[in-house]
């Protein structure tokens, strides 16, 4: 990082964050599968905080649904692919962040070979047999997953390291099958969609600080219409 410049960007991260924890930082590499209502503010937030290398996947493209909720739609946009937006935005953010973005879906011929690079998984996906291959490419290149859910007003977090069981706490033994999130019939507010992102960025430096409180074997639920938190044992 230039010297100059980390001295003024960085400025109201400490000493939230000390300098030693900042320059750990920027020498982390993230992942962040899903560039949607999550992985846009994602992206987003990671960018800003000063992680030094993003790598972005999504297949997808814009269209007008997003609009409501993906912080990285826009109307000019429709038709363009997430990853290459989510790639100009982290350059317009912060040009020292070294960024990979991959206009691609993912499944088991790509997955280790994507993620096997990075510090940390962004699990922003919406699909749950996604998931379960997530996981299991993760295990294979031990490496921690920082998962995000949401569905209308209620979101869910956790974290999953290598050795955990993970997604089988959440959603039972794997199915096989295709199966979409249930957000898929709530829809989602944009504001939850913030919120649980926030979530996951946080998430994402206390693993890769050792730091704070982790949710691993955990899961953080939120419903925002009574605003209920609860933080349940998984194990």
């Amino acid at each position: 990082m230039k010297t100059s410049l980390f001295k003024d960007r960085y400025d109201r991260n400490f000493n939230t964050l000390s300098r030693e924890e900042q320059k750990k930082i920027g020498t982390s590499k993230v992942v962040i599968i899903g560039l949607g209502g999550l992985g846009g503010s994602v992206c987003e937030m990671l960018a800003r905080v000063g992680i030094g290398h993003l790598t972005l996947i999504d297949g997808d493209v814009f269209e007008p649904s997003n609009l409501n909720r993906q912080l990285l739609s826009q109307e000019n946009l429709m038709g363009f692919p997430k990853a290459q937006a989510a790639k100009d935005r982290v350059k317009a953010i912060n040009s020292e962040v070294r960024v990979t973005h991959l206009v691609q879906y993912l499944d088991e011929s790509n997955l280790y070979d994507r993620i096997k690079d990075g510090d940390v998984i962004m699990d922003c996906l919406d699909s749950i047999d996604t998931r379960f291959k997530l996981q299991n490419a993760a295990q294979n290149a031990s490496i921690p997953i920082v998962s995000g859910a949401i569905a209308g007003v209620a979101g869910q977090l956790t974290t999953i390291y290598p050795k955990d069981k993970g997604y089988e706490l959440i959603y039972g033994k794997k199915s096989g099958n295709k199966s979409k999130g249930i957000e898929t019939r709530t829809g989602n507010i944009a504001y939850c969609a913030f919120f649980v992102a926030a979530l996951q960025s946080s998430e994402c430096l206390k693993v890769l600080l050792d730091r704070g409180d982790i949710l691993r074997n955990k899961l953080l639920i939120a419903e925002l219409w009574t605003n209920t938190f609860e933080i349940m044992d998984l194990v």
